[in-house]
């Protein structure tokens, strides 16, 4: 046996997780992590430790795929690189790329050893032993392990949950996945094809799981779905329980400080969970909830199902219930067929509604979905210009939102030890970061700070009581 073998069966497994796009794949990542643990496998944040590197992709940004296929030749020289000095390297490919592509990967990039989807990933255990047993195979009989099948088993029910030492190396906020997929079908989107059906998890799983979280220090929940304000788990009763009854719940764990929740849809924000809004304080003031346009023809073009008038009611609602609350917002401009008028729409319901912030992107056609195939394409100049003007709009907002909080006392979660030397860091309700001079024994706690400045993208604040160093 070599010295490079000997060596490799003597240190711990090394996994490194590079995780693309949103905050549901940061969560899978780290229960991707939970499910190898059992296998001896550590993280490690540097590539080229690792013995197993898995990327956990996103289908949603234009040329994702392609992003995919340049990393994966990096990794291959890594591969060789390892090879050479009698190391080795296995490599996955997991999440909405993998779940759209799998084939495509496999066929391109031999070197990857599993393609799996975001709804096998419970199964990676046994993938990852599958290809194990393929690693000295010579490369014409070695064939990559596939799992882009959408389980009937429920995939949350066969994770190991994450060791306490582990949730606290995370920090003091989590993210929690309570519901996945979308029915929705709005024709610029991959989503329903790569994460299925709208499919919730059961209410005591949401619980045991925040619970587990509070117990090991976490002060900060947000509740995942692709269309989280679509929850519909069931409880011991059988009965659906919506995503406003469920802040209710989550709200009686001891030791939870502050819930959010990412993405809704306005079409799913019922009375309950405005009536939440009003009545839970530790339900944050600042509600992702995106619009797309302010054009109802773009609107009933993109299948969104509910016009600029009825989302602009329902925002009325929901600051007559929490009249402190802010709006962040995704808008897609040069949809096909998006005139100047269309465009100049969408700029006044910004201008209406008064974002804290949002996030705005050009149409970029996606295989498979409706939007793909019509016709009147915009062109990329005049998509360009449009989205130019529309962030010139949208940043204009943002600043001034940060400075209406200058002279404000806000309660911030005081998560990390700051850049410069003696200050602290944290995160506002409305999740602006926040920096003020402070010992480190204020972090782990929300404490009360005025806000004395802003900066480019933070506020600065100043304690308002003494705390003992």
């Amino acid at each position: 046996m070599s010295t490079a073998e000997t060596a490799s069966q003597t240190r711990p497994k090394k996994l490194f997780i590079r995780t693309y796009g949103c905050q549901m794949n940061v969560y899978d990542s780290d229960r991707m992590a939970d499910a190898l643990a059992p296998q001896g496998y550590e993280p490690t944040t540097e590539i080229e430790d690792a013995d197993l590197v898995l990327l956990n992709t996103c289908h949603i940004r234009e040329k994702a795929s392609e992003k995919v296929f340049s990393e994966l030749g990096r990794l291959k020289e890594l591969q060789s690189e390892k090879r050479a000095s009698g190391g080795d390297l296995m490599i996955g490919v997991a999440g909405c790329v993998a779940q759209a592509e799998g084939e495509e990967i496999a066929r391109r990039a031999p070197v990857v050893d599993m393609v799996f989807g975001p709804q096998a990933y419970h199964r990676l255990p046994d993938m990852l032993a599958r290809a194990e047993s393929q690693r000295h195979m010579h490369p014409s009989l070695k064939k990559p392990v596939i799992d882009t099948d959408f389980p009937e088993e429920d995939k949350f029910a066969h994770l190991p949950a994450a060791k306490k030492e582990v949730t606290l190396t995370r920090g003091l906020t989590a993210f929690l996945t309570v519901q996945e997929g979308c029915d929705k079908f709005c024709s610029f989107c991959v989503v329903p094809y790569t994460r299925g059906a709208e499919v919730s998890r059961p209410v005591h799983q949401v619980l045991e799981e925040a619970r587990r979280l509070v117990d090991a220090g976490v002060k900060e929940i947000t509740l995942l779905g692709q269309n989280v304000n679509a929850y519909h788990g069931l409880d011991a009763t059988g009965r659906p329980v919506g995503l406003g009854e469920l802040a209710y719940l989550l709200a009686e764990i001891s030791g939870l400080e502050r819930l959010r929740y990412t993405t809704s849809h306005p079409r799913d924000m019922d009375d309950a969970l405005i009536a939440a809004h009003r009545d839970l304080p530790l339900l944050m003031p600042y509600l992702h909830l995106p619009v797309q346009s302010g054009s109802d023809r773009i609107l009933k073009a993109m299948n969104r199902k509910h016009t600029s008038a009825e989302y602009l009611a329902l925002i009325d609602k929901i600051k007559a219930a929490r009249p402190d609350m802010a709006l962040s917002g995704d808008f897609i401009v040069g949809f096909p067929g998006e005139n100047d008028q269309d465009f100049e729409d969408t700029l006044s319901i910004i201008r209406e509604t008064g974002y804290a912030s949002a996030y705005s992107f050009k149409y970029s056609t996606r295989p498979g979905t409706p939007g793909a195939s019509l016709g009147d394409q915009v062109a990329e100049e005049v998509k360009t210009e449009r989205l130019y003007r529309l962030q010139e709009l949208v940043n204009a907002q943002t600043t001034a939102f940060h400075a209406s909080c200058v002279g404000k006392t806000m309660p911030v979660l005081i998560e990390r030890v700051g850049r410069m030397q003696g200050q602290v860091g944290g995160r506002s309700p409305y999740l602006q970061a926040v920096h003020l001079d402070g010992p480190t024994s204020l972090i782990g706690a929300i404490h009360q700070v005025e806000i004395i400045g802003t900066s480019t993208n933070s506020l600065v604040g100043r304690l308002k009581q003494a705390v003992a160093a």
